[in-house]
């Protein structure tokens, strides 16, 4: 998949990344990746569950990945870090 195919999830509002899926997915991208770590994989979920029944509703959530990150944090620490990508296809 390239990598413009790809939403990152952070702090804003989900109704942000809503509309950057429903782009990528109206401009010809057949699939498209949500990715989150830490608290906003609630936000990934949402969003791509806004996406599925609102917005595009003939997507389907193809695979669901779950997987730890090892961080290192400012003092110089490892942190695990949860992580979520969620690949929508049409």
């Amino acid at each position: 998949m390239q990598q413009e195919n790809v939403i990152f999830v952070g702090n804003k509002p989900p109704m942000n990344y809503v509309l950057a899926a429903i782009t990528q997915l109206n401009s010809g991208a057949n699939k498209v990746a949500i990715k989150a770590r830490g608290r906003a994989i609630s936000r990934a979920v949402d969003v791509a569950e806004i996406v599925r029944r609102r917005f595009v509703p003939d997507a389907k959530i193809e695979d669901v990945k779950i997987f730890t990150e090892e961080l290192t944090n400012e003092q110089g620490g490892k942190v695990n870090v949860s992580c979520i990508e969620i690949y929508l296809a049409r």
